[in-house]
């Protein structure tokens, strides 16, 4: 039985359920779990059922598909305050996973059963409509890396992640292979990419970071 702290935390993260009529608070209530995953710890496999409603009060997932040859691609990521679109699809369609997610920090879900959720989804408009209206959304996402990815370039690609990883001061702790693994690459072709970069003074490289020296460069698409 979870405690108190772990159901206020959730509900701090997702505050439609304190709008929870009593008896589906109750049910959520009684029945969420909140599982702990350590950086790379499998939250799904590809091809395994799925039995949960994932949603993320803290730390990062990232869900991928990984080729015949091992090179993964990014499908997208999920924060605190996310849920994962695959797995609403799978609630929806009773399908197995058809792709994987490993949390890439120190990461706390909240996890309902499945039969819970179908009951809130048929039962409480408010939930029905938060799941939807992020179902919608995430799909609209993975409109848009579809978009990516058959129309931008590799350095685009690149320069957007770089973007969207750096913090408040521009850095971006990642490795160049988990660069690769983010834009569909392999570690030699990044470290090309970010070599020239460097040279051409947009960013400056260390040891498992990229440092973003011009922003707007990588912004503007004056990258490449």
């Amino acid at each position: 039985m979870p405690d108190n702290r772990q159901v206020e935390r959730w509900i701090e993260r997702f505050p439609l359920i304190a709008g929870f009529s009593p008896a589906h608070l109750q049910i959520a209530r009684g029945t969420v779990q909140f599982p702990v995953l350590e950086a790379g710890a499998i939250a799904y496999a590809l091809n395994g059922d799925c039995a949960n409603y994932l949603m993320c009060i803290d730390g990062r997932t990232r869900v991928f598909r990984t080729s015949e040859g091992g090179r993964e691609m990014l499908i997208y990521k999920v924060g605190p305050g996310g849920t994962c679109v695959l797995t609403t699809q799978c609630l929806l369609s009773g399908g197995t996973f058809p792709a994987e997610s490993i949390a890439e920090q120190h990461t706390e879900l909240a996890a309902l059963p499945m039969s819970t959720f179908k009951q809130l989804m048929a039962e409480s408009a408010a939930f029905r409509d938060f799941v939807l209206d992020d179902y919608t959304r995430l799909l609209s996402g993975l409109f848009a890396l579809v978009d990516e990815i058959a129309f931008a370039s590799l350095e685009q690609r690149l320069a957007r992640r770089l973007l969207v990883e750096a913090d408040a001061g521009g850095l971006v702790t990642k490795t160049h292979q988990q660069l690769a693994a983010d834009v569909g690459s392999v570690r030699e072709v990044i470290s090309r990419i970010l070599g020239e970069w460097t040279d051409a003074g947009l960013v400056e490289l260390q040891r498992g970071q990229v440092q973003i020296v011009d922003r707007a460069a990588l912004a503007s698409g004056r990258s490449h």
